[in-house]
């Protein structure tokens, strides 16, 4: 781990987690790399990568490694020892995994074509997993589980060359409009939605904003442009101020709420380096 690093002790506080739940890397020991949030296999490697840690270091190395364990020939990723295998899962996993760089790896190709090939007919993912009930709402797909596929998607050579993904992020852009929680899992567009929270963790405006700033055919989406906008009027001298944290993560000085956080900031510069 970096030793010239401003965020050293945000860095050394996430590594205190890493044994909470009974394995390593912050796994339990029957390779659960969800449980725990938010220090969970799955997004701790994301903070650190955020805090300026190089995926090539060895511990970063090996989460790596842990989680790649858990895939699949089909292309899925059983990160829970039992039960169903959901496609947020999937692409959680998959996403965390081209963020450390494995983009290109021939294993997150055949997820790549697992995610396309089980696409909902509305264009986003959706798990058949139903904890409100079966209302017409549970038809359409989970819009946070679609943004994190695309999320992993930017990564890859399908980035505006699939026609699949467009129809994906029609989905997110008609949710702006209707707002409605839709989907098995109730996602909605409310207050919440419109409070930013870093890091990226929730279904959220700056979340949002960011993974469709990668997609043509959202850039010039009056729909995009609105939420984009939205974001704006929320910066402080052109830093992101952080609404919302997880109540764990609240005292890591890289997200503090109410506070401008620089390397949030570096997202957001981002979003307005890929519109140009």
């Amino acid at each position: 781990m970096p030793t010239e690093n401003s965020y050293l002790s945000d860095i050394e506080e996430i590594l205190l987690h890493r044994h909470d739940n009974g394995g390593d890397y912050w796994a339990t020991p029957d390779k659960r790399l969800l449980k725990g949030a938010p220090f969970t296999t799955i997004e701790s490697p994301l903070y650190l990568l955020e805090l300026g840690v190089s995926a090539d270091d060895p511990i970063m190395k090996e989460t790596a490694n842990l989680i790649f364990s858990t895939w699949k020939e089909d292309g899925r990723f059983k990160i829970f020892p039992t039960g169903s295998i959901y496609p947020c899962q999937t692409a959680e996993s998959a996403r965390t995994l081209c963020y450390m760089g494995y983009a290109n790896d021939s294993r997150i190709e055949t997820t790549f074509q697992h995610l396309l090939n089980t696409q909902h007919t509305d264009g986003g993912w959706r798990c058949n997993k139903f904890s409100f009930g079966h209302g017409p709402e549970t038809e359409y797909s989970n819009p946070h589980p679609t943004l994190i596929a695309l999320d992993a998607f930017r990564f890859s050579h399908y980035l505006n060359n699939e026609p699949a993904l467009d129809k994906a992020v029609d989905f997110l852009l008609d949710h702006w409009t209707t707002r409605k929680p839709i989907g098995p899992c109730h996602y909605g567009i409310g207050t919440l939605f419109m409070q930013v929270e870093y890091p990226f963790r929730n279904y959220n405006l700056f979340q949002y904003v960011y993974v469709l700033s990668f997609y043509d055919h959202a850039k010039k989406d009056c729909r995009f442009l609105e939420a984009l906008d939205v974001l704006k009027s929320k910066t402080q001298d052109g830093q992101i101020v952080v609404e919302r944290v997880v109540p764990k993560l609240g005292k890591l000085s890289f997200c503090k709420k109410g506070k401008p956080s620089i390397s949030a900031t570096k997202r957001y510069n981002e979003i307005l380096h890929n519109l140009g």
